[in-house]
């Protein structure tokens, strides 16, 4: 499917000198680049700085995880570096350094809240405040900086083991947070509550990786806790939408966002999503031949596990729900999501979610009929239009119905007898 981030031989031969591998910068020099940038101020086992506030759960090891709260050598106000849906004008670069910043001080917890120590109880406090904590941390060892971030959470920084931590100040804490914390709320109850009441989506990611809401409190991996918010807000906006109009024409938006193309097509009929994803060649999961992977759902929602787009799918999604909600409108959703070999480092799917919410903000134009539509998509992407076509389960299924037969008409793709996406 896809060509593994590193090929040993070529990075041996390339030295990040020669870029043999067509991306625009080498990610494994561009991350030292960032990491020699903050070494003298990381060099030490006893900080002192102000978390913005931030926590990191990890999932190996479940259902014993490593947890620990994230804490730059600044004080002040440090929210940016720990604001993914602010983010819109920021570079990778940037986000690598702002990353870079925030040490891990890592200790193992059991996922069940009830049987863990003081020093949860500080992270949870750290992840309940809607402003910046003066923290204290002191680590076993001096932290060390990781090569590779993550494609799904935003990146980590240094980490080393935490022998303690303290909040040197009252975390501040809002009344409703209190409220959802203490009350016998189930998840998606507690979820949907903040949401409506205007919460940052990743503050209630981190209440939910913290043990903070649910009937049976426990740690939540930082990774399943932004899938699990993201898909959780998507079905409860998917059901509201259902009562709703469906638009009246075909609509195209489009958004370039940190190397990725995005369009988004809607259609005036019944609620249905898809997403489209190509990794282009020479982009950082790229093949020599990329393939489009896929999926979908319909007004019933799907019964199992996103199988190939993963987070990234909850994320397009619950951008394009967002956008017809406010409008009071339904309509049937294909984005199409193109990484080109400029998105050189991967800092999680919040940039599908941001970049697909400038997207829907973006109208390319309306159109009455769905040939133009797809034209005016086509104009946009890279990838051969007909292979996005062949594996889409929408489009496919429309050109089963021969909507699609005059732009077909030189025979762009065949029809075989499998169903599309199979």
């Amino acid at each position: 499917m896809s060509a593994p981030v590193f090929n040993s031989k070529l990075c041996a031969i390339c030295k990040g000198r020669k870029l043999l591998c067509g991306r625009p910068t080498c990610p494994i020099l561009e991350r030292f680049r960032v990491a020699r940038t903050v070494e003298q101020r990381l060099n030490k086992r006893h900080l002192f700085g102000s978390s913005p506030p931030s926590i990191f759960v990890g999932e190996y090891g479940y259902p014993k995880v490593r947890i620990g709260p994230l804490v730059p050598p600044i004080e002040g106000n440090t929210s940016h570096l720990d604001s993914p849906m602010k983010w819109e004008d920021k570079t990778i670069r940037d986000i690598l350094y702002y990353r870079s910043l925030l040490v891990m001080g890592e200790t193992k917890a059991d996922v069940h809240v009830r049987r863990s120590g003081r020093i949860l109880g500080e992270v949870q406090e750290l992840a309940m405040s809607i402003k910046p904590v003066d923290s204290e941390v002191l680590l076993k060892r001096k932290p060390v900086l990781k090569v590779l971030p993550s494609e799904f959470a935003p990146p980590i920084g240094p980490k080393a083991e935490l022998l303690d931590f303290e909040l040197t100040e009252n975390p501040k804490i809002p009344r409703r947070t209190d409220y959802v914390v203490s009350d016998e709320l189930k998840a998606e109850a507690a979820i949907m509550r903040l949401y409506n009441w205007g919460f940052d989506e990743y503050y209630i990611i981190r209440l939910l990786s913290a043990g903070l809401l649910g009937l049976d409190k426990r740690l939540v991996p930082t990774r399943w806790s932004i899938t699990a918010v993201q898909d959780t807000i998507g079905k409860n906006l998917r059901r509201e939408i259902l009562h709703n109009p469906e638009i009246n024409d075909y609509e195209v938006y489009f958004y370039r966002f940190m190397g990725n193309r995005y369009a988004v097509l809607l259609m005036p009929e019944p609620y249905a999503f898809e997403l489209l994803e190509v990794w282009l060649k020479g982009s950082l999961f790229g093949a020599s031949e990329p393939s489009v992977i896929h999926d979908y759902e319909d007004f019933r929602g799907r019964k199992e596990y996103v199988k190939e787009t993963a987070g990234a799918y909850h994320a397009a999604r619950l951008s394009v729900l967002e956008a017809l909600r406010a409008r009071r409108r339904q309509a049937r959703a294909v984005v199409f999501r193109e990484v080109t070999p400029e998105y050189y480092a991967p800092v999680g799917v919040w940039q599908i979610r941001l970049g697909v919410k400038k997207a829907m903000g973006n109208l390319i134009g309306r159109f009455e009929t769905l040939n133009e539509a797809l034209d005016a998509i086509k104009r946009r992407l890279e990838h051969p239009f007909e292979k996005y076509l062949a594996r889409s389960y929408i489009l496919g299924s429309l050109a089963r119905q021969k909507t699609l037969d005059e732009w077909l008409g030189k025979n762009l793709y065949r029809l075989g007898g499998e169903k599309p996406g199979g």
